[in-house]
């Protein structure tokens, strides 16, 4: 059976051949960097104690330094276990998820034709090269020049040029024995519709040729020198070599200067990547022209796990960057992510490299911000959340973002990062002591989150709430009862979310189940309570039932009664905020906050005393029969405060 055409290529694109090596051997740590796809252990081929087998990862190459047994995952498969060549294609093809391609007995035939159109890019290269020597090419040469790029780094790139002749490349091809068929598969030239004589594709242009990983030549990229020329810059046209939404430029080179360098820098165009590379920054590749497609995405970190994507400081630059954020979000997993270094405004790498060299560039690298940054100053910059609608609007943007995620890890920590960012954008107070400021078209103190409190607020507030033997324990019989109402009923969390996020839990056992209960909480309500209770390594509900106030308010217990359990979890909610609130009043007496904090402080006091009373004569006016009789009795034992110890004398 023979195999497409770029088939191989991919498979080994899409295979990690440490972890198939893996299953065979044991890696030297000391040799070893994973972080640079670079392993190390003793060679499976022959007997040896010392680590000389070296597989690169990203390469996808193993050679021993011993036997000098070399080869990528197909000839490790067939060496290590004795498969054919065909059974290590269907193997590593199962274990990427790749479908085989049916039996196709025309298959070799086009493998041999795509060789014979490599062979005409190349001709046509060196055709180029010759032709940026030549007097037509004066204009172009002068362009380099102004462009900064010396003589060698043109050479090294193979620049060349395209002439105004219209049959120029066509008639030397020819003459050097390449068909007119091969020529135009190779999108070097074009047959016009009304059959005349095939026409060059590229005129009038500097030339940047384009290689595969493998270093064959497969196309061009081609910057017009003309003013009035229809692209500025354009591409050879798709072939059965060229797919540009599935190529990068300086593919090879910067392959092997990332894993000296230990990362990759991502650019917008050829001329940004050549500057960049002149400057000493090898590890740089650019798209071909288009927005950064997902096939060049897993390209990039195939090379490394966190790329470095240094675009152009305009708005289109910028606009590019959030593109790129939205397409990579769904594809995250662990250790692969983005970052981004946005060059100064009307700036691009091109620039930063030719005023100010690789240290400047280096600047900006370093300063690059992760992609969440980015995603929330789109969000948020230029906001105004000045009511509970607009708020509720972002809310649902961004939960609608971290849907996104595919990767249940990575979605936890995008929640939990989001929601820290969100409780400390609606306290513009506390930002602004911490040193941050407000955030650009954010009204300062519109968000419901209070003033922050000196050093000795809310924490040391806790923990005089803690002292006290009382207080800790109905705040311990009001947490858990929310808790246990919210992993009972799984709706009741999603229509509380809010409130369990900017409520302050005493305990902090309990605030652990809250939080992991929040973290799992965007994955969906199915199964919430099985996601937590793996997130914590136990079974929170178990340990929750032995509080006595919830053995005993049976409503609250799943399957029970829902709506009574969710006017439960919102009274205690509400009366958990009143107790924290008389708690930071009594703390507020004493000077441990700013006189703006007590008056915020016993403002909310209030608010949240009368909404938990409203709540409960509304209960208590609605309720009928043997539940309202248990209500009713189970609220006197928490108000009458019976755990306290009293004196037995």
């Amino acid at each position: 059976m023979s195999l497409p055409p770029g088939f191989l290529d991919d498979l080994r694109t899409r295979v990690s051949l440490a972890r198939i090596v893996g299953r065979r051997v044991s890696w030297d740590p000391r040799k070893s960097n994973a972080g640079k796809g670079d392993w190390w252990a003793p060679c499976p081929f022959h007997q040896e104690k010392s680590a000389s087998f070296h597989v690169d990862d990203r390469k996808g190459y193993y050679y021993c330094f011993g036997c000098q047994a070399k080869g990528d995952a197909v000839s490790f498969l067939r060496e290590s276990e004795g498969l054919g060549f065909m059974e290590a294609v269907e193997r590593l093809a199962r274990e990427a998820g790749v479908p085989m391609p049916a039996q196709d007995p025309g298959a070799a035939a086009r493998a041999e034709a795509r060789a014979g159109l490599a062979e005409a890019v190349e001709a046509a290269l060196r055709f180029y090269r010759m032709q940026l020597a030549s007097a037509a090419a004066a204009e172009a040469r002068a362009y380099l020049g102004r462009r900064a790029l010396s003589p060698e780094t043109q050479a090294r790139f193979e620049l060349g040029y395209a002439g105004r002749d219209r049959n120029a490349l066509f008639r030397h091809l020819t003459e050097k024995g390449f068909p007119a068929r091969i020529i135009l598969e190779a999108g070097l030239a074009r047959a016009p519709e009304d059959g005349g004589a095939p026409y060059d594709f590229f005129r009038e242009r500097i030339l940047f040729p384009i290689r595969d990983g493998r270093g064959r030549a497969i196309g061009f990229g081609g910057r017009a020198m003309a003013a009035d020329a229809k692209a500025k810059y354009l591409n050879t046209p798709e072939t059965p070599l060229f797919d540009k939404g599935r190529s990068l430029f300086n593919l090879g080179p910067a392959r092997a200067a990332a894993a000296r360098a230990g990362g990759l820098v991502v650019v917008e165009g050829y001329m940004d990547a050549i500057a960049l590379s002149q400057a000493g920054i090898g590890h740089v590749v650019a798209p071909l022209g288009t927005a950064v497609t997902a096939d060049q995405l897993a390209l990039m970190w195939r090379i490394a796990d966190e790329p470095v994507i240094a675009l152009d400081g305009d708005r289109a630059g910028q606009a590019a960057a959030l593109r790129l954020a939205d397409l990579a979000l769904p594809l995250l997993a662990s250790g692969k992510g983005l970052r981004f270094a946005l060059m100064p405004p009307g700036r691009d790498p091109d620039d930063v490299a030719r005023e100010g060299g690789a240290r400047a560039v280096q600047a900006l690298l370093d300063a690059s911000r992760p992609m969440i940054d980015l995603i929330w100053a789109r969000e948020t910059e230029g906001a105004i959340l000045d009511s509970p609608e607009r708020r509720a609007a972002l809310d649902g943007r961004l939960k609608a973002l971290i849907g996104r995620i595919a990767d249940p890890s990575i979605r936890a920590h995008w929640q939990a990062e989001i929601r820290a960012r969100r409780m400390d954008l609606f306290a513009p107070a506390t930002r602004a002591r911490r040193g941050g400021g407000p955030r650009t078209g954010f009204a300062r103190g519109a968000g419901p989150r209070p003033p922050a409190a000196a050093p000795g607020g809310l924490a040391s507030t806790l923990a005089s709430l803690l002292a006290r033997e009382d207080a800790e324990a109905e705040a311990r019989a009001r947490e858990s009862a929310i808790l246990v109402g919210c992993l009972g009923y799984p709706e009741i969390a999603l229509a509380q979310e809010s409130a369990l996020e900017r409520t302050p839990f005493v305990c902090a056992d309990l605030a652990r189940i809250r939080d992991a209960l929040l973290a799992c909480l965007g994955d969906g309500p199915e199964g919430l309570c099985g996601r937590v209770a793996g997130r914590l390594g136990h079974d929170p509900l178990e340990e929750l039932m032995k509080v006595g106030f919830v053995r005993a308010s049976i409503y609250l217990w799943p399957g029970r009664n829902p709506d009574r359990a969710a006017q439960s979890v919102a009274e205690n909610l509400d009366r958990h905020a009143a107790l924290i609130a008389r708690s930071q009043e009594n703390a507020d007496s004493t000077g441990a906050v700013t006189d703006e904090n007590a008056v915020w402080r016993l403002r909310q006091a209030g608010e949240a005393t009368e909404i938990a009373a409203k709540r409960a004569l509304a209960e208590s006016e609605a309720a009928t029969g043997d539940e309202s009789s248990l209500s009713e009795g189970l609220q006197n034992l928490i108000d009458q405060q019976i755990w306290k110890k009293t004196d037995r004398r």
